[in-house]
């Protein structure tokens, strides 16, 4: 199969992959999509851009992931499957292709109830693992789900999530063995801060032999303040924030908190670096894109080749 995205170049070539997020905005600006895509290029190999995070109306991630491409960065769309039935899907996955996109990550969604439009309608007429699947069929057998063939060509490297913290945690390896068996090809974490955990969770991948069956990007998110790192431990479902992370980003002068979540994020990924199984890193700065250059480079990963 042609190459055609640079994030599967640089995985053919063997080489430690890195990651960028961007959020579109909660509206058509499409000065913000520039912005974050200025602070950003040159550092990534390719760009995930959200759908509807945490179910908050934004801008499609299909148009931004457009925009990306005529800015010369690598997108990789995210799709949700609460707001699309199989139709939809799809059809959109058709319409990203005919638009230069040639990565996807493929997720279930959160739940509408989380976001700012708690009545509305869910679909989840598949589920992450049932769209990963479809997206392989229509790349691979180049059918529907339908039983209809698909016309011209339709190549896209599949990605997904997987939370390495959730319960039980044994069974987050089973999990992940289900997304390999359904075609996926790489694969980001949730935001790393447990390092012995996860180097747990990477042992039971690698004892079954999924990290050579699929690429494992370990999430990284630089943390601003101690009220951030609190936040995240106690109201973010699946994060695991543990408390000498949350005392270290206190325990600093005043003013100086954003400096010491940038030096736990270099740390984190130069242990990454060194976890067997581990192929890239996925970076979520969460609205904080201009502190990416900084971390990348004092970890030896920016510039990218």
């Amino acid at each position: 199969m042609t190459i055609e995205s640079n994030l599967e170049r640089v995985l053919q070539a063997g080489k430690f992959a890195v990651t960028g997020e961007l959020g579109p905005p909660r509206g058509a600006d499409v000065e913000v999509i520039k912005k974050k895509a200025q602070l950003l290029k040159g550092h990534v190999d390719a760009v995930n851009v959200t759908d509807n995070q945490t179910a908050i109306v934004r801008m499609s991630s299909v148009a931004a992931c457009a925009l990306l491409s005529q800015l010369g960065l690598d997108p990789v769309l995210q799709m949700v499957c609460r707001d699309r039935n199989r139709i939809a899907l799809q059809s959109d996955l058709f319409g990203a292709y005919a638009l230069g996109i040639r990565n996807v990550l493929c997720l279930t969604g959160d739940h509408q109830k989380f976001g700012d439009h708690p009545t509305a309608k869910n679909v989840f007429d598949l589920d992450s693992i049932q769209l990963i699947q479809t997206v392989k069929r229509l790349r691979d057998e180049k059918k529907m789900l339908g039983g209809s063939d698909v016309q011209g060509e339709f190549k896209m490297l599949i990605g997904a999530a997987e939370n390495p913290f959730g319960d039980p945690f044994k069974f987050r390896v089973t999990r992940l063995a289900k997304k390999v068996a359904a075609g996926v090809q790489f694969l980001q974490t949730q935001c790393i801060f447990n390092l012995p955990k996860f180097k747990e969770w990477m042992k039971m991948v690698c004892d079954r032999g999924l990290h050579e069956k699929v690429a494992i990007f370990g999430g990284v998110t630089p943390i601003k303040s101690a009220g951030m790192a609190k936040y995240m431990k106690n109201s973010v479902a699946g994060m695991d924030v543990p408390d000498e992370i949350i005392k270290r980003v206190a325990g600093v002068p005043k003013g100086k908190a954003s400096e010491e979540g940038v030096k736990i994020a270099v740390e984190t990924i130069q242990q990454l670096k060194e976890t067997p199984g581990v192929r890239g890193i996925h970076m979520m700065a969460i609205e904080w894109e201009e502190m990416v250059p900084k971390i990348l480079q004092q970890a030896g990963l920016s510039p990218r080749p």
